[in-house]
């Protein structure tokens, strides 16, 4: 016992000298998204606090490859070698919703979680011109008459049709679903009047103000970037979702370098700079690191595998 003891020991002090110019090379960031989306921004954002936070000249580049609605980038980080130069933004839920409606080469297990970084709550909002101006008016429309209330959705197996479906399950309504190519077409078809409502996240009403009336936020507690507005839950309705996004690496990576990284996120937890760069987009930074980031994405996986096993979507 002894002997294993000192050589545990041993090989720890090794591995903390071995890694201890990490990073000496560029750290890739993969983006399963196109440039200039907000997952990619976000990574460009992130980026440069990153290197600073990592310091002795750290670089991170942000590689995109988009498709599949981000299945190709989380697969190449899954399957890229867990040296600490390879991470991944990581969508919450639809990153793991994917493994449930298609053959994914990854799952829940494939990566070590080093940190969330944003959390976008959903909201069900209408068009500033909408005869509802509550959530219990939307409700009570679609009770009477089911099937009628038609909501837009970005996507399907995400979280605007997540939120669509709690919300269903809560109010005990029918709604008609209609999903579009990205949250921004769906915002323009629901400000054109062509649908009832919409579910989207908080930071695509940010700057729609004239134009959208956000009639709840799916949230734990009000935002403050809306704080007039009640979270579902203020209304009777128990309904919380949103999109987090975050940072991976594939699983496996060295204790020394996870602990690293790990740490470079906690600096970033407390940067004024990063919380104004990210307000202005309409994010709101919320750091969780590690076994509590893993802990989050196992809890959205058992929402969307849950969903999928009542209402599947495919």
């Amino acid at each position: 016992m002894l002997k294993r003891t000192l050589a545990t020991i041993l090989l720890s002090a090794l591995s903390a000298t071995a890694f201890a110019d990490y990073p000496d090379k560029p750290i890739t960031v993969v983006v399963g998204y196109s440039p200039g989306g907000g997952t990619d921004v976000l990574a460009r954002v992130v980026g440069k606090y990153l290197e600073k936070a990592l310091g002795d000249d750290a670089s991170v580049v942000v590689k995109n490859q988009p498709g599949a609605g981000g299945q190709i980038g989380f697969t190449s980080v899954a399957e890229a070698k867990p040296d600490g130069y390879t991470l991944g933004t990581f969508n919450l839920p639809a990153a793991l919703a994917l493994t449930f409606d298609r053959h994914a080469a990854y799952d829940a297990d494939s990566f070590d979680y080093i940190a969330n970084v944003v959390h976008d709550p959903n909201t069900f909002v209408v068009s500033r011109n909408s005869p509802y101006h509550s959530l219990d008016e939307l409700i009570e429309a679609a009770k009477a008459k089911p099937g009628s209330l038609s909501v837009a959705l970005a996507s399907l197996g995400g979280n605007d049709h997540f939120s669509a479906l709690l919300m269903e399950a809560a109010a005990g309504v029918d709604f008609n679903l209609i999903p579009f190519e990205g949250a921004s077409m769906a915002r323009t078809t629901l400000m054109g009047g062509h649908v009832a409502v919409g579910t989207m996240a908080l930071s695509q009403t940010v700057g729609f103000e004239d134009d959208l009336r956000v009639l709840a936020v799916l949230d734990d507690q009000r935002s403050s970037y809306a704080p007039d507005v009640p979270t579902a839950k203020e209304q009777g309705y128990d309904v919380e979702m949103g999109s987090y996004r975050g940072f991976v690496a594939p699983k496996g990576l060295p204790d020394a370098l996870e602990s690293r990284l790990e740490a470079a996120f906690r600096h970033l937890a407390d940067n004024p700079d990063l919380r104004r760069e990210l307000a202005a987009q309409g994010n709101s930074l919320d750091i969780v690191v590690g076994e509590d980031y893993r802990r989050l994405a196992e809890a959205q996986s058992d929402i969307a595998g849950d969903l999928w096993k009542h209402q599947p979507w495919k």
